[in-house]
């Protein structure tokens, strides 16, 4: 494995990513393409309104740029590049529909479920076309059970629909996301390496240096925000990179933010739902934290300590460590 163009990839990416906010950030605000705050959200995020959005593009393009210029080309370098850039486009589309149509909710669920799903299975047929193996491994053991084609695939539709959803209800905070998915792709590099696996290593060091160049820009306060453009690509990617190292069930460690914002808002909604109350203050979790009184920063660099605890355990499973 090269280490070497692992760290060239994130250096150009990173570097690309510094470059291009600067650019774009001027140009959302001219356009108008400014962040639209939930009212029913904490009142300290209404100082937010205005904000440019879809700064996702610069995580994108820089990611996009290193990827294609540093991996090597076979049948997972497309499941990747479709994973990023399809799952992109989806939310390209929902926060380009909530900007200049000005409807809060961007594409309706049927929508968005559609675009998600329409890509997802793309990413399947081009897996099946290179015989990918349909055996699934239990985390920190050797055992591992072949679901066989027709369950194995329906289950990584339903895991790429649910990471990326996931990763999308993290995005709330300045820098939650960028910190959390950068700590992520960088256990999922070396996971990758280990796996001999250079298009999916590429793939992570260029998210890496895209979240992180973007970081700068996001953290709080932060000039930008990636809106779903970013949050539904990097989910993607993740994904993505989960199913091409059959590292799958170990994103419910490596991802495990993720996973606790997914479940604050499915527990929320359940229990409003049969039972009238709710469980957190506002979810997804890190709102909660907010409304019982955090500062915006200490619930972030709270989560980036979790995401990188998990991420040091799920490479212990990996047996990385």
């Amino acid at each position: 494995m090269d280490y070497g163009l692992i760290l060239l990839t994130i250096g150009v990416s990173f570097i690309l990513a510094v470059i291009s906010a600067p650019l774009l950030i001027p140009l959302l605000r001219r356009m108008k393409f400014g962040q639209q705050i939930r009212v029913e959200g904490p009142q300290s995020h209404q100082k937010k309104a205005g904000t440019p959005t879809m700064g996702g593009v610069v995580i994108i393009l820089a990611f996009t740029i290193a990827y294609l210029k540093f991996s090597v080309v076979n049948t997972d370098f497309y499941v990747l590049l479709v994973a990023t850039l399809g799952f992109g486009l989806v939310g390209f589309l929902d926060d380009y529909i909530k900007i200049v149509f000005k409807r809060s909710l961007g594409l309706t669920p049927k929508q968005k479920l559609f675009g998600q799903l329409l890509f997802a299975g793309i990413i399947t047929a081009l897996l099946i076309s290179e015989g990918h193996s349909t055996a699934i491994g239990i985390p920190g053991t050797d055992f591992a059970f072949d679901l066989g084609p027709w369950f194995y695939y329906p289950f990584i539709i339903l895991m790429m629909l649910a990471i990326s959803n996931a990763v999308n209800f993290t995005d709330g905070l300045d820098g939650l996301l960028s910190g959390v998915s950068g700590i992520a792709f960088g256990a999922y590099a070396i996971i990758a390496m280990q796996a001999t696996s250079m298009v999916a290593a590429v793939c992570a060091a260029a998210m890496i240096g895209a979240v992180i160049g973007f970081l700068v820009f996001n953290a709080h306060p932060a000039k930008v925000f990636m809106g779903d453009t970013g949050s539904l690509g990097i989910g993607g990617a993740i994904a993505g990179i989960a199913i091409v190292t059959k590292s799958e069930l170990l994103f419910l460690v490596i991802g495990g933010v993720f996973v606790i914002e997914m479940l604050s808002v499915v527990l929320q909604v359940i229990s409003f739902k049969t039972r009238g109350k709710r469980i957190f203050k506002m979810s997804p979790i890190h709102h909660h934290f907010e409304l019982s009184g955090w500062s915006e920063w200490r619930v972030v660099t709270t989560f980036w300590a979790v995401g990188l605890v998990l991420a040091v355990v799920g490479l212990y499973l990996n047996k990385g460590l």
